[in-house]
């Protein structure tokens, strides 16, 4: 395939800028329709991404026979319900993490993208941060292999606002959004699957009908642990940082940046073509559909982190 793949992308709010963003740095790939729910900030983000075509229904952009690929920065609650428009479509579909937001939904959108032989990938951005892929490189080449992963997921989140500091129009939700990142991360560099999985949380607040604390330990069949402390109360610094405890080392993860246990910084510059993970993550779901292959983080790949948090999900609610 060496014709430009035409993409449309759908939540034009602070993660679909930051595909955008990544967007501009890949050659052979136009972004020709931008869906969000408020047509006339669509139209300025379109505007400043010299985007032709705007809409706030995803089903006009499935629409235009142009379309080969869409990218979905939706809220979580239509993630599935998305993707399974997009391939039904007969579109590639790379969904932003969740999958979805139960077992079933993760299963059908595994099983209609196997039918329809289209690329589906998640947006496990973990797997492609240059951090992440030293460490991963390193286990490969059988140098480093993880005994225990603690993993701290933290914002300062008690009303209803987005990364940018704006209203969301959803609610965000610990287990199935932010714990999907960690869960699915420790078997892709455990290189095992997970055998053990325990939960508790914290109270749900009493407006957003969410838990604001919650902690999961996991247990991988070759043994090793991750304990995982997810908070939306934390009042400090945001985000998510990953210490990998080996048998040869100790590594600090900070999104893109990577540290020893003693904190001496790692040069991950040249892992990859760039330090931008949502970029990378991008350049492998585009390379897939040219190359007509599986991508690294394909639905199919990630399906079992969505067992995982389902059976989390029961344990929770009994």
């Amino acid at each position: 395939m060496s014709k430009t793949i035409k993409v449309a992308l759908a939540g034009a709010g602070a993660f679909g800028i930051k595909h955008l963003d990544g967007i501009k740095n890949i050659d052979g790939v136009e972004v020709v329709s931008l869906i969000s729910r408020d047509l006339e900030k669509t139209k300025e983000v379109a505007d400043k991404y010299g985007i032709k075509h705007v809409t706030t229904d995803l089903a006009d952009s499935l629409a235009l026979p142009e379309v080969d690929a869409v990218i979905l920065c939706t809220p979580t609650q239509m993630h599935a319900a998305q993707s399974l428009a997009c391939l039904k479509a007969g579109k590639h579909v790379q969904v932003e993490i969740p999958l979805a937001d139960s077992w079933k939904d993760a299963e059908e959108v595994v099983r209609v993208a196997k039918e329809k032989g289209l690329v589906a990938m998640c947006g496990h951005t973990r797997r492609f941060n240059p951090s992440h892929q030293w460490v991963h490189n390193k286990i490969k080449a059988g140098e480093f292999n993880i005994q225990q992963m603690d993993v701290q997921t933290y914002f300062f989140r008690r009303t209803n606002m987005n990364a940018l500091g704006q209203a969301r129009s959803w609610t965000d939700h610990l287990l199935w959004h932010h714990a999907a990142h960690t869960v699915d991360l420790f078997a892709y560099q455990a290189g095992s699957p997970i055998v053990k999985a325990n939960a508790v949380q914290g109270p749900i607040h009493p407006t957003l009908g969410i838990a604001m604390d919650m902690s999961i330990q996991l247990k991988a069949a070759n043994g090793a642990i991750c304990t995982l402390s997810l908070s939306f109360n934390n009042d400090g610094p945001l985000g998510t940082y990953f210490r990998y405890i080996g048998d040869t080392g100790t590594y600090l993860a900070r999104y893109d940046d990577l540290y020893t246990g003693k904190e001496e910084q790692i040069d991950v510059s040249k892992v990859a073509v760039s330090m931008n993970g949502i970029e990378l993550q991008d350049r492998e779901f585009f390379a897939a559909i040219q190359e007509g292959r599986e991508p690294n983080s394909s639905v199919a790949q990630v399906l079992p982190c969505y067992k995982v948090l389902h059976e989390l999900e029961l344990q929770l609610n009994a």
